[in-house]
């Protein structure tokens, strides 16, 4: 490394960087809030879950630090208060984490209903382009910034969730992909993170199972033997899009799946059914 690089590997990645993260007070956006606070951020939380939300902030030392606010990401004037928020509490807007999202695992069309579809789309693709524009209102003035996407393996694939939530993930890549290209005329940058199934508090309400008992289940249907995917995992992928050390990338779809979406295990399980 030169020794004028800007680029800084110290403790705390995020130093003087204000983040705003959708759907932060569980899950992935909950995680990835204590990391960039760990890591040097001030951070608002914009969720709809008024309870939890409220107290990690009280957990992570208070306002100073840390912020909630209550948004639906299909508001536009929830998300432009939220956007709003951030820069008159912390001066500024750096990071744009558009984590929200729902989802389910039916995959029928048969069975799919137009109120479900519409609500995921709502939320999962409307929600983020609101994050986005109202993230490159100020962004773009001030001629840097990271927008952040959380996607999904089933941005690249089909056939393990609802139709809404494939569609919707491939939406939203689309989406980041298009705006790179212009929010790249004024210095910001925009990318996915996209995980395999992780154990959040929505995925084991969706199956039933505790997280152990998911997390058992998805480490055997994985790609990478002898590691389970978790939430600390995707948190770790935004850090280093959100941080300086990822300068120079913008426009990508950061697969963490543990090379799960390369490869189909069809064949070799039926191999290995049929020989046993």
């Amino acid at each position: 490394m030169s020794s004028n690089s800007s680029v800084s590997f110290n403790a705390k990645r995020l130093e003087g960087k204000v983040a705003l993260i959708t759907g932060g007070a569980s899950g992935v956006g909950e995680c990835t809030a204590k990391l960039f606070v760990q890591h040097g951020a001030k951070v608002v939380i914009a969720d709809i879950q008024d309870d939890l939300g409220t107290s990690i902030c009280e957990q992570l030392g208070g306002h100073e630090t840390i912020s909630y606010v209550h948004c639906d990401v299909t508001s536009d004037s929830d998300v432009r208060d939220a956007v709003d928020l951030a820069v008159s509490k912390y001066g500024k807007l750096d990071i744009m984490f558009n984590n929200a999202g729902v989802g389910r695992l039916e995959t029928s069309i048969l069975e799919s209903s137009n109120e479900n579809f519409k609500r995921v789309m709502d939320i999962n693709v409307y929600g983020g382009f609101l994050g986005a524009k109202h993230a490159a209102r100020v962004m773009i003035p001030a001629k840097k910034g990271c927008i952040l996407f959380t996607a999904s393996t089933m941005s690249v694939m089909g056939g393990f969730a609802d139709h809404s939530y494939v569609a919707s993930k491939h939406a939203v890549v689309g989406l980041a992909k298009n705006l790179c290209v212009e929010m790249g005329r004024y210095g910001i940058r925009v990318n996915c993170v996209s995980p395999n199934a992780v154990a959040t508090p929505m995925l084991t309400k969706e199956t039933g199972l505790g997280k152990e008992a998911l997390e058992s289940m998805l480490s055997e249907a994985g790609n990478l033997e002898g590691e389970v995917l978790e939430v600390q995992d995707v948190a770790a992928a935004a850090l280093y899009l959100a941080s300086d050390e990822s300068k120079y990338v913008t426009g990508v779809n950061l697969m963490v799946d543990g090379g799960f979406s390369i490869t189909n295990p069809s064949l070799s399980m039926t191999i290995k059914s049929r020989m046993s």
